[in-house]
């Protein structure tokens, strides 16, 4: 089983550009085929980011979830991935 990451950043955003890149070298460093992210445009997609709870920019969701409301440290998201891909490995058991 894999996880969707999806990552909330809007324009002009520095910090958005940063947390991007981040969880680009991290997914290459795990590089387990299993995790997919894309990246949301707040603007463009207003109304799931409402529906998700998101009120800045960087935030990062998973699975649906939204999990940082912030740009965590490459420790941290690297634990919250390692568990989430745990959980759906157990799910798809």
């Amino acid at each position: 089983m894999s996880i969707q990451i999806e990552v909330f950043s809007s324009p002009g955003c520095g910090k958005c550009g940063h947390a991007k890149e981040v969880l680009r070298k991290l997914v290459e460093d795990m590089d387990t085929g299993r995790i997919h992210w894309r990246e949301v445009n707040i603007l463009e997609e207003m109304d799931h980011a409402v529906e998700l709870g998101v009120m800045s920019t960087p935030a990062i969701a998973i699975d649906g979830e939204l999990v940082f409301t912030g740009l965590p440290s490459v420790k941290k998201m690297r634990k919250v991935l390692e568990a989430r891909l745990a959980t759906a490995t157990e799910a798809g058991s």
